[in-house]
């Protein structure tokens, strides 16, 4: 999915869950209902291919070293995904699909 077509699908999510959220503040939602509202808002998380990979951290003008620190992961795990080796997944690749949509510096 392009950037384009997340855009106002979050936009959306966000004006959605703001009205949402003052409707709890003023008691016209209980807290189990925002709860699954706030879930379903969640950023689903894309699996990556190694050249997606790759140019998220040389989009960030980063080595493979600096990179992985980044990510508190290892320079060979880093090598081992753009290779195509292994694949990232767990709180690696919600670090990653952040990086990808906002830029390095949102993980940093």
């Amino acid at each position: 999915m392009s950037p384009s077509r997340k855009t106002p699908v979050s936009d959306l999510l966000g004006s959605i869950h703001a009205v949402a959220s003052d409707l709890h503040a003023v008691g016209a939602i209980d807290k189990a209902t925002m709860r699954r509202f706030d879930l379903s808002c969640l950023t689903p998380v894309e699996p990556l291919e190694p050249e997606a990979i790759r140019q998220i951290r040389e989009a960030s003008s980063m080595s493979q070293a600096v990179f992985a620190k980044a990510l508190n992961v290892t320079a060979s795990l880093v090598s081992q995904w753009e290779r195509g080796e292994k694949k990232p997944s767990g709180p690696s690749l919600k670090l990653l699909n952040l990086a990808e949509r906002k830029g390095i510096d949102a993980i940093l």
